[in-house]
């Protein structure tokens, strides 16, 4: 009987790399499998957020960091939010490009968590004033030149123009004319039309403020910004849990 000890057996290298391979491919499956889910997961809970807000269904883009991440810290460093109906708040035919920065609490229960600054670049349409002021005009011309809208009431008879500013982070429309072969518009009808413009000029969300607005020759455009705010919670809405 032979008392030799049993050698073990030997590995080879090509059998050592399969399973590395698959060992790789595994856990990359994992890894790829959990940032989709992940990113599904907080993109769902900040679109249902600031949709909430904005009051438009909105595109939601965010920066280079892996929500698998995220999703642990509740951190997002950069968040870009795009209108996709044309629609924020009451004003229709306005787009909105916006972005927001170092985000926390994306991933708390009741979906709130707050906002470090943002920044948000508005327009708005001549066919989106007209079509938000509905029977009240019936067309709207604007002039870089001027920085004057002109709105037809009384089926073109009449013009009302008005010259939007900023104030104090806040949108003011100014009435500078509204005459009917020279006689006065009714108070009223010129009030309405006034604070419906403005009201739609004034809408904004997550602490953002007027800057800067501009007349342009196809409508208006304007420039917001905002500091720290905080991003509503759910109320006992799973969509809108984290």
């Amino acid at each position: 009987m032979s008392t030799k000890p049993p050698t073990a057996r030997k590995v080879s290298r090509r059998t050592l790399v399969i399973a590395l391979a698959v060992v790789a491919t595994l856990l990359v499956t994992v890894l790829v499998g959990g940032e989709a889910y992940a990113r599904h997961v907080v993109s769902r809970c900040i679109s249902s957020q600031f949709e909430k807000e904005m009051g438009s269904q909105i595109d939601v883009g965010f920066g280079a960091k892996p929500m698998l991440i995220t999703w642990l810290d509740g951190k997002v460093s950069s968040v870009t939010v795009d209108s996709k109906d044309n629609k924020f708040g009451p004003a229709v035919g306005m787009v909105v490009h916006a972005e927001f920065n170092d985000l926390e609490g994306v991933n708390s229960a009741n979906g709130g968590g707050s906002v470090g600054s943002s920044a948000a670049d508005v327009t708005w349409s001549n066919e989106g004033i007209q079509e938000t002021l509905g029977g009240m005009v019936s067309g709207v011309r604007s002039s870089s030149a001027t920085g004057m809208i002109t709105l037809d009431v009384l089926g073109g008879l009449a013009q009302l123009q008005v010259h939007p500013q900023v104030r104090n982070g806040v949108v003011e429309v100014q009435t500078k004319s509204a005459e009917l072969l020279g006689i006065g518009l009714p108070t009223d009808l010129v009030e309405g039309i006034v604070d419906v413009f403005t009201e739609s000029l004034q809408s904004y969300p997550l602490g953002l403020k007027a800057t800067e607005i501009k007349v342009t020759d196809n409508g208006v455009a304007v420039q917001l910004a905002g500091g720290h705010t905080e991003l509503p919670a759910a109320e006992n809405n799973a969509e809108m849990r984290c």
